[in-house]
């Protein structure tokens, strides 16, 4: 009852916030407010010249990007409630964000979605973050303190050529305010039904006036999602997290040292196949996850068009999830980037990477890796060239990537992308990359996917069926060739359009075959079917991403985005009644995703935000389509001090968004939270 009734006055507050936008329209801007939100005084065009790093590892301004780019801002982060970065992510158009349970998601970009989406590259600022292990990403290690996020850079598209091996379909750059933009003392706390606690803090100072630091702590309790009958999910998360950021300058030189360290507790219920009636056991997992990181990094920036930039960093994990999955991992990686003019109307970049992967697996009940310890290998190096064809109308740009890896050898990535300037306020893009996804130690591992009861005559046994995916380390990479043409235009300085199109053409897909089936080896009696990975399946996707930015006053903002994706796969029938990341990605993925933000000054001191989201439906885990609003009231009584209540999933008490795919974790339903917080800075 306390649930709908918070509901119902977010709603009044909502229809008084419309009501008022026509009545305030002539009123001043609100001084308060935007003393805290600088962004909220730029106009759209202003927005639009934002610029981002991560299409080609300089700073270009959004506008001059061949890319289809869409940027996250603090304020967006901050104005729309999320509690996560995945969360934050389902602004972005073409990404799907869907959550399986507390602590796990499924992220992808334009398709290919799953629990370990293996064609999405992460980078917390330039730090990769996917894994070799698995292809794909732990997102609960993936956290910071969400205040110190300056803005996340959404890359749709390959960009192998630029990161590397596994930026196929996209690339996400999660990244963090510099030290002089976080000084003094920021105080956060809060909780609610879902969001059962959290507490953040953060102090920034200065070592001289050259050199800035700030320390960060946080940490948070959030509830059990519930299954499908409306049992506890026995998946509540704790986090514990810590760390620092130091920035250091001398002349034309920038020193960064940056580190993390976290502590996870996490819980899972797990489907387990057995080979007695009823085929499956359901197991509650207890887990440990921790963690950390060190990243240096070192900038000489001689002109606007000349620099080098140096990174090292280093990663370790330990996680333990029984009877899941059991490992110890560490990674180390060395990025070396130089840019300089040529010829006047050139703009050259070319670049080193080295990177070692190094894990050890122990047996766990439900998967087993072979071999239990590798140590794995990337060296690449990167070329690129940019020519102003035309002054201030065309540019071109052409790159490739040359790089050795461990687990397939030898791979070239290239692209071409062309700029038009139609106007200046109309530009068109398009262009044509390869990229490649290599393979991981989970195309070698061993676990248990289903029990089928025995069928007389086949095998010519009663005896239950089990099963089992089997690596044999004979897995290749999978391919990409990627064409995309996008279309950007600014109306009035108060209102944007952008919309991009892409058709994917995938080969060497993962595939999965029956191998000759084998009596087990323990009790009770079954029948082994072995399921073999190959790289006999291809796809081809198509689809179109329109975003639209329109700031109808002063006080108020309105963005949509919309998605529409179709997959085609060809795979072996075992692929696409298992594989819900390859050979049924044409039924696991969302067609048409729709989102719709406002945000709104009622005042100086009170803000409204609203932020409705339609998903289509998953046929493959038989998931209806769902329309959800989270709902956001913000009230700052002082400049430096503010007040939130928000509500999450109104529309419905729980819906279900997602499966995990191949580790059996039982399918369960996100319920709708509220929450209320405080944010003191000073």
């Amino acid at each position: 009852m306390l649930r709908r009734n918070i509901a119902i006055i977010l709603f009044i507050v909502a229809f008084f916030a419309t009501h008022q936008a026509t009545v305030n329209a002539s009123r001043p801007p609100a001084t308060l407010s935007h003393v805290q939100n600088p962004l909220m005084d730029m106009s759209i065009e202003e927005l639009m010249d934002i610029e981002v790093t991560t299409v080609s590892k300089h700073s270009q301004r959004l506008t001059e990007v061949a890319s289809a780019v869409y940027v996250i801002t603090q304020e967006d982060i901050r104005r729309s409630g999320a509690t996560s970065i995945p969360e934050a992510l389902r602004m972005a158009p073409g990404v799907h964000v869907a959550r399986i349970g507390t602590d796990k998601w499924a992220i992808s970009i334009r398709g290919f979605s799953g629990r370990l989406a293996n064609k999405l590259q992460i980078l917390m600022d330039g730090r990769s973050v996917y894994t070799p292990m698995f292809s794909g990403v732990l997102w609960q290690q993936q956290d910071t303190l969400l205040e110190d996020i300056e803005r996340i850079e959404v890359v749709r598209g390959p960009s192998a050529t630029t990161w590397g091996v596994n930026a196929v379909n996209g690339v996400i750059n999660i990244i963090t305010k510099k030290a002089a933009d976080t000084q003094g003392t920021l105080l956060t706390a809060g909780g609610g039904s879902f969001e059962n606690g959290f507490l953040g803090a953060r102090y920034g100072g200065k070592i001289n006036d050259h050199t800035p630091f700030r320390i960060y702590t946080k940490g948070f309790k959030r509830n059990n999602t519930t299954t499908l009958n409306g049992d506890h999910a026995q998946d509540t998360w704790r986090q514990v997290r810590a760390g620092f950021r130091l920035d250091h300058t001398r002349g034309i030189d920038a020193f960064t040292l940056q580190g993390d360290v976290f502590h996870n507790k996490i819980g899972d219920r797990v489907d387990i196949p057995v080979a007695s009636f009823p085929f499956t056991r359901t197991g509650i997992a207890d887990g440990r996850d921790t963690g950390g990181n060190v990243r240096v990094r070192w900038d000489r920036t001689i002109s606007d068009q000349s620099s080098i930039m140096l990174q090292v960093y280093y990663d370790r994990n330990r996680f333990k999830l029984d009877p899941v999955v059991n490992f110890d991992a560490e990674s180390f990686d060395v990025d070396f980037q130089h840019r300089f003019p040529l010829l006047k109307r050139n703009d050259v970049t070319w670049g080193l990477n080295y990177r070692l992967y190094h894990n050890t697996l122990y047996d766990a009940e439900l998967i087993r890796f072979i071999p239990r310890e590798k140590t794995d290998h990337l060296v690449s190096g990167f070329l690129r060239n940019e020519l102003m064809l035309i002054p201030d109308q065309v540019r071109v740009s052409a790159g490739v990537r040359l790089g050795y890896n461990s687990f397939s050898g030898f791979e070239v990535q290239p692209n071409a992308r062309l700029l038009w300037t139609i106007t200046q306020n109309s530009s068109a893009w398009m262009s044509v990359a390869r990229a490649v996804r290599i393979p991981s130690r989970s195309e070698n591992i061993r676990l248990n996917l289903q029990v089928l009861p025995g069928i007389p005559g086949f095998p010519p046994s009663p005896a239950p069926i089990m099963a089992q995916l089997q690596g044999r380390g004979q897995f290749g990479p999978e391919k990409l060739i990627a064409y995309e043409m996008g279309f950007r235009h600014q109306f009035t300085p108060q209102a944007s359009f952008d919309v991009t199109g892409f058709y994917n053409d995938y080969s060497n897909l993962r595939d999965l075959n029956p191998g000759q089936i084998t009596p087990g080896t323990s009790l009770p009696p079954h029948i082994i079917l072995p399921v073999l990975a190959s790289n006999n399946a291809s796809a081809h996707s198509y689809g179109i991403e329109i975003s639209a930015d329109w700031r109808l006053m002063d006080r108020w903002r309105l963005q949509a985005s919309y998605s529409y994706l179709n997959i085609h796969t060809r795979a072996n029938t075992l692929s696409k009644q298992f594989d819900a990341t390859t050979g049924g990605a044409d039924r696991a993925n969302p067609h048409h995703q729709l989102s719709v933000r406002s945000n709104y000054d009622i005042s100086d001191r009170l803000q409204m935000n609203l932020w409705l989201r339609y998903v289509s439906g998953i046929s493959f885990y038989n998931i209806p389509n769902y329309v959800t609003m989270d709902a956001q009231l913000n009230w700052r009584p002082e400049k430096n001090i503010e007040f939130f209540l928000t509500g999450q999933n109104l529309f419905q008490e729980h819906h279900q968004e997602y499966v995990s795919d191949f580790i059996p974790t039982t399918p369960n339903r996100i319920p709708r939270g509220i929450y209320v917080g405080a944010r003191w800075q000073f």
